[in-house]
């Protein structure tokens, strides 16, 4: 199987419309203000993601590496047969081939790792995708370690998923890559804190604070969170003191683990 070998998407603010950029914060805290474990992460992903980027079916995957299966949110979405059909092409997917344990994966469609006719000969294609009328897949990545690796992914009948639509998923990934992260650390507590929703409420940011920490989270600088609010750098350097002050840190990555409710990265 001939495939080409992409490169991160080359993703700035300039590419995409204030209009995108604004939408995707509004998922994005929306996803991030009702998350309580990665099964509601899950159900609010596969709901509020469609609404930027368009898909037929949009599915939540877990691919266990070793084991060459999948778990797939939600449940009962896909016949069982469907299930066991991928299973078998698993190590044959280009998507798990390009992404699994690639510490530098990133939003991929299948088209840009094959032409549509060499897909098209594919067993997988004709075996799994042709029999539920899918024609075109990108996947997020939004976990990636050497045994499992979760994606998001969008599939449609008709429409190829474009550019922008790339660019986009490409933005929002590593801020949904923190919120899954989040979600499966709360599975892990014993009993969610009662304490710990009012703690995040008291740290009383206000909506263009978090949009700036947001997209701090995200790597951006000052000077790329600017043009993305279209501020000043200025007014994005007092933004970031307020937030400091008000989460009582002293740099950009402390600001980021305290507001996650971690006071400082874990491995």
């Amino acid at each position: 199987m001939t495939m080409f070998h992409p490169q991160p998407p080359a993703v700035s603010a300039n590419q995409l419309s204030s209009r995108d950029l604004r939408r995707a914060l509004d998922v994005l805290h929306a996803l991030g203000d009702c998350c309580a474990g990665s099964g509601d992460f899950a159900r609010r992903g596969i709901e509020l993601l469609p609404r930027l980027i368009g898909s037929d079916l949009t599915t939540l995957v877990v691919c266990d590496i070793e084991s060459g299966h999948r778990i797939v949110r939600p449940e009962g979405l896909l016949p069982r047969s469907a299930v066991e059909v991928f299973d078998h092409y698993f190590h044959e997917h280009p998507l798990v081939r390009a992404h699994s344990r690639n510490a530098h994966a990133v939003t991929t469609r299948i088209s840009d790792l094959l032409r549509p006719a060499e897909f098209h000969r594919l067993p997988l294609y004709n075996d799994y995708y042709r029999p539920i009328r899918i024609e075109h897949t990108m996947a997020m990545p939004i976990h990636v370690d050497e045994r499992f690796l979760v994606s998001f992914v969008f599939n449609r009948e008709r429409t190829k998923f474009c550019e922008r639509e790339r660019d986009l998923s490409e933005v929002l990934r590593p801020h949904v890559a923190n919120l899954y992260r989040y979600s499966v650390a709360l599975d892990r507590m014993p009993l969610l804190p009662s304490d710990l929703s009012r703690k995040r409420t008291a740290l009383a940011l206000t909506p263009r604070e978090r949009e700036v920490l947001d997209w701090v989270a995200a790597g951006k600088t000052n000077r790329d969170v600017a043009a993305i609010l279209g501020a000043s750098p200025r007014t994005v350097e007092k933004h970031l003191e307020r937030i400091f002050e008000k989460l009582g840190v002293e740099t950009r990555t402390a600001a980021v683990m305290r507001a996650a409710g971690r006071d400082s990265p874990q491995d």
